[in-house]
């Protein structure tokens, strides 16, 4: 049976907001997910900031979780999250992602609750001040109309077909548990765990009407940090990442697109950060041979090379 947007009949609803020194964010994140009248519970963890961010979610109305910095990983962090909550559903958030509409959570969960799909991911869109890049990244992966992806549309959709977001998706527990949950890795926990659903013959559905905004400025060396911490991970992970397309198919397109799009004023910029982007890509991609200590200084994740999973000998790999 569909159930409307709104309605608190059904599975179990848990959030996860993933937080570090994010006191600022939560009085625009929190309050459309506390009001819901799915009545989650609402978990925000925190890799020990000492900000006052853990304070102030529990004066809201939050549960809170705090994990050493030293324990903490993008994949790892939010597996122990989830099974804590243990709720049929879990929606991951990042705190600088602010819900536009009250509805933002029922909305996101639908498909997941209604069964369509094993995770939702919702629709970003930029800042008002957004850079060009940022704008235009946004465009280019979160557009304005709501879809549902299976492995069989990788003929149109190739690489996009397991593109996901977990600063803004829900996700079915027991499907998560299927696959081991999210693993250890230095980033990218949603991919490779949207890539391991679609295997299995999951859908992931996106949902364009519920809309967060959430948008990063990004200098020159954030961007090729950034890019370098993906290639490093799919190159960890090519046989269910890179498997079906050749390398960087999506990011020529996306390339392409920014090009055509971007005013002339913006395009000395837009330039430098596509070949920034690009070299810090390639780079990341050779990053699993290079020395530890290399690759911790190129990439954009410094607590994660210190980090448990690291220093047991994750370096990104799936833990089971």
């Amino acid at each position: 049976m569909t159930r409307q947007p709104g309605s608190t009949d059904g599975p179990s609803i848990g959030v996860v907001v993933v937080t570090h020194a994010a006191r600022r964010h939560l009085e625009r994140c929190l309050p459309p997910l506390l009001r819901s009248p799915l009545r989650p519970r609402v978990l925000v963890v925190n890799s020990s900031s000492g900000d006052g961010t853990v304070e102030l979610a529990e004066a809201m109305g939050a549960e809170t979780f705090v994990v050493p910095r030293a324990s903490f990983n993008h994949g790892l962090t939010r597996e122990l999250a989830r099974r804590r909550l243990g709720t049929a559903v879990v929606a991951m958030l990042t705190p600088d992602a602010y819900p536009v509409r009250d509805d933002f959570l029922e909305r996101l969960t639908a498909p997941v609750r209604d069964g369509h799909a094993a995770v939702a991911y919702g629709r970003q869109i930029p800042r008002e001040d957004a850079a060009p890049v940022e704008r235009l990244g946004r465009i280019f992966n979160y557009p304005a109309t709501s879809h549902v992806r299976s492995l069989t549309d990788w003929p149109q959709h190739g690489g996009y077909t397991h593109f996901c977001s977990n600063a803004c998706a829900a996700w079915s527990n027991a499907a998560l548990d299927a696959i081991g949950g999210f693993k250890a890795t230095l980033v990218s926990e949603e991919t490779i765990a949207a890539a391991e659903l679609l295997a299995r013959g999951h859908k992931i559905a996106y949902v364009a009407e519920a809309v967060v905004v959430h948008s990063h400025a990004q200098s020159l060396e954030d961007a090729f940090r950034r890019q370098f911490d993906i290639g490093y991970t799919r190159r960890l992970h090519a046989d269910l990442l890179l498997a079906r397309e050749r390398d960087e198919v999506r990011g020529r397109q996306f390339a392409t697109m920014a090009l055509r799009k971007a005013a002339v004023a913006e395009l000395p910029r837009v330039v430098a950060h596509l070949a920034v982007s690009w070299l810090g890509y390639r780079i990341g991609m050779a990053g699993p041979r290079l020395p530890q200590a290399v690759a911790r200084r190129l990439s954009g994740q410094d607590y994660y090379w210190t980090s448990e999973p690291a220093r047991n000998g994750a370096r990104g790999l799936a833990v089971a």
